[in-house]
Parts: structure tokens; C-alpha cells; sequence
């Protein structure tokens, strides 16, 4: 029989981005808030102090900070008639863990969304006719627009303290940053970071091809900065350390470093480690949520009477503990009904160019998670559907994050995979080379969704989340034209010599290769209950006292990286509940 807990006025599964700015924002209010998370405590000091987290093998390649896959991971397939089998080691997508999530080893590339991606389905009908969307392409409207959310973005840009030129004030073009991006109300909190040679490079070829390259918005301080909460930043050292490793310099916005310190300042916010949420509880009226139930590190089984649940943890894990408490509808591919499930995305993120120069040296050891340089010119708003037979928009970048020497080894094609040749190119082109990547839109389908695996269980006995995506027509068509894109800039370039990684004509998802972790929707927002989880708020159609931020809201993917969306539409919640649903708890739609 589980022990039960005095009650709390907020409970918060997950304590990432979402869920520490909702325990901040809520126990500043006066509630009683306590956050439950699976991982373990994660600090600045000690663990990510100098000289500790400065270590590729630790961290990049065994990667230390993600979940270890033998106490939870997912199955996967291609198709409804496959098998579906265990996730067994990390590849396409890296699972977070421990206080602070993703969000404490993410690259912090922080955009926003272009406006027309909040009614994509409502804008390409219009635009382009319905006859173009593909009759297994479940696309929709968000239910909320990108002029509701600009002042969250905003705040959230300023909270995580990014660094960037913006393109567009107010409607006004400035010259700098990305021209093609949606109107801002300010700019930046702090100006972008200096260019590196290979940026340089760059941002030349493009514009000899007519094309507009910026630097990356990224949420790595440039100065000295201080953010609405009173957590202060330190300048960026370039010391290529971001993606995979929490920041030894006090640089890189993390909930650590912009949110957490603030919130356990209040004493009525609480949270605990290594404790695992089993299911969320439904109470006896059939319109609200009671609480949680979960495992504590002594592995007694507590549950914790709340007034409102918020549910912020990894995509996956919030979609696998609705499907686990039976708090909605299960989506059914075969009927198109049901909600919790509905709508995976992932991201279109396989092509790659790497350009080879003898007489160039881009000392790649100078780097952060966002020292890249990109063009919009391809955006979802800029492109004619219709002519290039696909929907979405794609990004094409120049990055140069780091000089790990595990990780970033490219060599020319058709160098020794081993042996005195493979030694020889190392030295002949270590720091000689300049990549290129895409990071485009990933549409939802009929037959991309989540669901619970009827063979494999955890350790507590509960079935895994199965996951059934591969890519279809559109995603493939989307990513060769990008592929084209960027083989025109490297050939302005004028390497030596370079490679190209271009998506093959049916080629299959490939869950072994890492690609992004910006996994998407199977709990996602709408207009609709027919055909949503969540309402426009975040808020589960059916229990009210139920919130649901995060990635999983998607109902496709944006062209870009998804962290600053979810942070604004957090913040969106976030004001909602304060100002409207604590003062008369209700459904608010």
C-alpha cells in the first residue's frame, strides 16, 4: 500500500527547462510546490567545475549525462506490420535525465518559429490548396498564434540569456541577423559572439550565390549579463565543450543557471532526485487529477495528493505516463481516433557536407554549441509547396562546435578506415575541414505515433513505449533539396576536394546514427479534443488541473531547434495558470 504525502498545491514531474519555470514561476506566487524527478541532482559546483567536465570520453562518447537505457528506453519500428525492439543503445536520439534535463547539455541554439508554422495546416490550404497535402499527412493548426506568444519569447530569450542580432524590430528590417525571421518586440539581451574564419568562409560563398548567411541565436552569454531573475552569466570562452557537457564557465543558459538557483530561494519549492512517477491519478469526479504515485530512492511506493499536477518531463516520458494513466484517448492509426500518441515527429536532419582544404587551418578547437552561420533562405514562408512537391521549410548552417579529437575526425571518402593511411590523414587533415548541415521540418503522419509495447516491460513492470516513425516521401524530397542547396555553397567554396551525405530515394529511419533529439508531439495542442490532447493553454481537454508543457505539444516539427518554442509556449501556460486558472480552476477553453 503506498504511504501518503501531506498534500502539495503543485506537483511537477520532470525538472528540465518546463518544469523548473514552472516551480519558480509558481512558488513565487505563494504555492507549495514540489518537483519530482527520476535522474539525480545535478549542480554547477561540484559537477560541472574545471577540470571535471572537460572530458570527450566521459561525456560525448559514454555519454554520462543521458539515461541509461537499462532502466528505461523505448522500442521502435519502421511500420504497423513490423516488430517492434528495444532501444537497447543510444544513437538517433540521446534520452535526457537529472535535474536540469536536456536542457543541461544541450548546444543552446535558441530560435523562434516562423508565424505561418503555428497554422500550417490553415496556411497551406489557403496558399497552395489542399490537394497538395498527401492524404497520410495529419498536419494541424496549434491553436495559438506566433503574435499570443512574442512577448514569451522575449521573456524567455531574456531569462536564458541569449546572445544575437536580431533581423526584424517591430516590422523594421535592420540590416543585421536573419531578415527573413517574424518581428520582435526588442533585441537580443546580449549581442552576438564573434565570427570564426570558418563562418567567414562561409557567409562568402552564400552571398556570391545570392543568398543572406547570420550568425546563430544562441542562449551562450558575450558579456557579462544578468537575467530577470538575478542569475548572472559570465562571458563565453570558446572552449568547445557545450553539446553533450554541462558549462565549467558559467556561460551557457541552463535551468541550472538561469532558473533553479532562483527557485530554491523560496522555501515553499521543493523537489527530489532518483524518484520515479509511475502514473498520475485520476480523482473520483472524473474531471481532475489527485496527485501522483511514485517510487522514491528507498524504492517505497509514495503517492503525493496534489491540486495540480504539471507534467514536464521528457517528450517520451510524458506521453508514456498518460498512456500509463489512462488520461486520454489512445491514438488508433487504423481508425485515425484517440489523442495521447497521435502526431511523433522527428526532425529532418540527415545531409551533410564536408569541404577539404590543404592551405586552410579552422583551429575547430575554438568553438561553442552555436558558433555557426545560417541562411532562411528556404523557410517554411518561402517556399513554393506546390513546385517542389514537399511541405516544410529547411535551414542550411556552417557550425564549428568543437576540436574533440574522438569526434570530430572527418576525412576525405575513400581514406583507410584504419592502418598507416587512416594515421596519415588524420595529420594531413585535422582542422582542415568545414561542414555543412540541414536542419529541416518533419510533418506528422497517420502511421508515425506512440503507443505502449505489448511484449517488452520495465523493471516495474509497466510496458515500454513503443515508437512507429519512418521517413515518408515529403521528408525525403525536403531533405534533397537541401542536400542540392548546400552542395551549391561548398562548390563556391572551392575546396580540394568534398563529401556529401544526401538522403537516398525510400531510404529507411535509422534509429543507430545520431541525428537530433528534437523529438516531437503523441500529446499534442489544438483546436479540437477530437483530435488534440491539450488545449490551447497546455491544459489535458479532460482534467483540468492537468498540464502538459513540452515538446510533445508539437503537432508536426518546426524547421528549426525546438527549445526556445517550448520555452515561450511555457510561459504562455504559465501566465494562463496564474492569472486565470488559480483564481477559478476550470477548464479554460
Amino acid at each position: 500500500m503506498a504511504i501518503q504525502q501531506k498534500k502539495k498545491n503543485v506537483v511537477i514531474v520532470g525538472l528540465g527547462w518546463t518544469g523548473s519555470i514552472v516551480g519558480l514561476e509558481l512558488a513565487r506566487e505563494g504555492y507549495d510546490v514540489l518537483a519530482i524527478e527520476r535522474g539525480h541532482d545535478r549542480n554547477i559546483v561540484p559537477n560541472w567545475s574545471y577540470p571535471t567536465t572537460a572530458d570527450e570520453l566521459k561525456y560525448a562518447l559514454r555519454l554520462e549525462e543521458m539515461e541509461k537505457l537499462s532502466n528505461t528506453t523505448v522500442t521502435i519500428r519502421r511500420s504497423l506490420s513490423d516488430t517492434a525492439l528495444p532501444y537497447r543503445q543510444l544513437g538517433s536520439f540521446l534520452i535526457g535525465t537529472g535535474v536540469g534535463g536536456c536542457g543541461a547539455h544541450w548546444n543552446c541554439q535558441t530560435w523562434r518559429a516562423h508565424p505561418e508554422e503555428f497554422h500550417l495546416r490553415s496556411y497551406v490550404e489557403k496558399t497552395f490548396g489542399e490537394q497538395i497535402i498527401p492524404e497520410d499527412m495529419t498536419i494541424q493548426d496549434w491553436g495559438v498564434s506566433y503574435n499570443e506568444l512574442e512577448p514569451y519569447y522575449d521573456f524567455f530569450e531574456k531569462v536564458a540569456g541569449v546572445a544575437g542580432e536580431a533581423g526584424n524590430i517591430k516590422g523594421h528590417k535592420t540590416g543585421e541577423g536573419n531578415p527573413f525571421e517574424a518581428w520582435r518586440s526588442n533585441t537580443y539581451p546580449m549581442p552576438g559572439g564573434g565570427v570564426t574564419y570558418h563562418g567567414k568562409l562561409f557567409a562568402q560563398a552564400a552571398k556570391s550565390l545570392g543568398y543572406h548567411p547570420f550568425a546563430f541565436p544562441a542562449a551562450i552569454a558575450t558579456q557579462s549579463y544578468t537575467n530577470p531573475y538575478g542569475m548572472q552569466m559570465g562571458p563565453c570562452n570558446y572552449c568547445g565543450y557545450c553539446e553533450r557537457f554541462g558549462c565549467l564557465n558559467y556561460s551557457k543558459g541552463s535551468p541550472q543557471m538561469c532558473v533553479l538557483a532562483a527557485a530554491k530561494r523560496h522555501k515553499n519549492f521543493q523537489y527530489i532526485t532518483r524518484s520515479e512517477v509511475l502514473r498520475i491519478e485520476k480523482s473520483a469526479n472524473g474531471e481532475t487529477v489527485s496527485g501522483v504515485t511514485y517510487i522514491d530512492p528507498e524504492g517505497r511506493e509514495i503517492f503525493q495528493p496534489a491540486d495540480m499536477v504539471v507534467l514536464a518531463s521528457f517528450q517520451m516520458n510524458n506521453v508514456r505516463l498518460l498512456l500509463h494513466s489512462a488520461l486520454g484517448q489512445p491514438y488508433n492509426p487504423q481508425t485515425n481516433e484517440g489523442v495521447i500518441g497521435r502526431n511523433y515527429a522527428y526532425q529532418i536532419n540527415v545531409g551533410s557536407a564536408t569541404a577539404f582544404f590543404k592551405d586552410k587551418n579552422f583551429n575547430p578547437f575554438i568553438g561553442t554549441g552555436a558558433n555557426c552561420m545560417a541562411l532562411d533562405d528556404f523557410a517554411t514562408n518561402r517556399i513554393d509547396f506546390a513546385k517542389e512537391g514537399f511541405i516544410g521549410g529547411v535551414r542550411i548552417d556552417c557550425n564549428q562546435t568543437n576540436g574533440q579529437p574522438n569526434r570530430s575526425l572527418p576525412l576525405p571518402t575513400g581514406t583507410p578506415a584504419w592502418g598507416a593511411g587512416w594515421k596519415q590523414a588524420i595529420g594531413d587533415w585535422y582542422g582542415r575541414n568545414l561542414g555543412l548541415g540541414l536542419h529541416g521540418s518533419c510533418m506528422s503522419y497517420r502511421d508515425a505515433y506512440l503507443d505502449l509495447d505489448p511484449t517488452y516491460k520495465d523493471k516495474y513492470g509497466r510496458p515500454l513505449m513503443r515508437m512507429t516513425f519512418n521517413w515518408h516521401e515529403n521528408d525525403i524530397k525536403l531533405a534533397q533539396f537541401g542536400s542540392a542547396r548546400q552542395e551549391e555553397i561548398v562548390k563556391a567554396l572551392n575546396p580540394d576536394s568534398y563529401n556529401l551525405r544526401r538522403m537516398q530515394d525510400n531510404e529507411p529511419y535509422d534509429a543507430t546514427a545520431y541525428q537530433t533529439t528534437h523529438t516531437v508531439g503523441g500529446a499534442i495542442m489544438g483546436e479540437n479534443p477530437q483530435n488534440s490532447a491539450l488545449n490551447r493553454y497546455l491544459q489535458h481537454w479532460d482534467y483540468h488541473n492537468l498540464f502538459v508543457p513540452g515538446a510533445n505539444a508539437y503537432p508536426q516539427n518546426l524547421e528549426q531547434n525546438p527549445t526556445g518554442t517550448v520555452g515561450a509556449l511555457t510561459y504562455w501556460m504559465v501566465a494562463a495558470i496564474k492569472n486565470n486558472y488559480l483564481k477559478n480552476p476550470r477548464p479554460l477553453v
